[in-house]
């Protein structure tokens, strides 16, 4: 693994891509590698080729349909769906980088239609999960707190109806959250906010007892919210 992100380091350096954007994406590639055990070499391809790829996805005047490479991010209750239709536009996922975004890119040449699924995997338990998929065309493309996300081309099932013709354009925005998501977060934020106000001297000098139940009840929301979206996902 050393030596192929080593030389993909030197490759992008020569490519003229600014010293901090390479450590972060050999970063990225260096901690999926180490998290799903996979070679370099068969996940990526060869390291000229992947590297002329992240060189061409950052060219001046590229078209942004041809990109070789898209980084996005959707909340837990929408990465399912959005997975679905960027699959369908010939969308695949390479890995999720550090900062929970879903990485990926669509062959320019011949894309074609990917599908998607989404799994609660308990600690330790990725291995197997991907060895029982591995039969059906299912294989590791990142994994998320508990989520694990596996991805398999179309064609396995469609055959040659999963090709893309006409594929539209690359979206003009990268970020997707859900109506629930806000709906959450607006709950966790007037749950740390409501008690501050609630949370002030009475008559008698103490909050009172509907102002205690209040700070109560906000403090349990706060509480199930918080766990609710940590061990749901995002991230992104």
């Amino acid at each position: 693994m050393s030596s192929y992100l080593d030389e993909l380091k030197a490759l992008l350096r020569e490519g003229g891509v600014p010293a901090e954007q390479i450590e972060a994406t050999v970063s990225d590639l260096a901690a999926y590698v180490a998290e799903t055990g996979a070679d370099p070499e068969e996940e990526f391809g060869p390291v000229g080729d992947f590297a002329g790829q992240l060189l061409t996805a950052r060219a001046p005047g590229a078209d942004p349909a041809d990109a070789a490479e898209w980084r996005w991010t959707a909340d837990i209750f929408a990465d399912r769906q959005t997975l679905a239709r960027f699959g369908d536009q010939g969308w695949e996922i390479d890995r999720i980088d550090h900062l929970g975004r879903f990485v990926g890119h669509r062959d320019p040449e011949r894309p074609q239609r990917w599908e998607y699924r989404r799994e609660l995997v308990p600690p330790g338990g990725g291995r197997a999960l991907a060895a029982r998929l591995a039969p059906e065309g299912w294989e590791p493309c990142g994994t998320w707190l508990y989520y694990r996300y596996f991805k398999r081309p179309r064609a396995a099932s469609e055959g040659p109806a999963a090709q893309l013709d006409s594929p539209p354009a690359a979206p003009g925005r990268n970020v997707f959250f859900s109506r629930r998501f806000y709906l959450v977060l607006a709950v966790a934020l007037l749950a740390l906010v409501v008690p501050g106000i609630l949370w002030g001297p009475s008559d008698d000098g103490g909050p009172g007892f509907l102002a205690g139940m209040a700070v109560g009840g906000c403090v349990a929301i706060a509480a199930l919210a918080t766990l609710w979206l940590w061990m749901a996902r995002r991230r992104p």
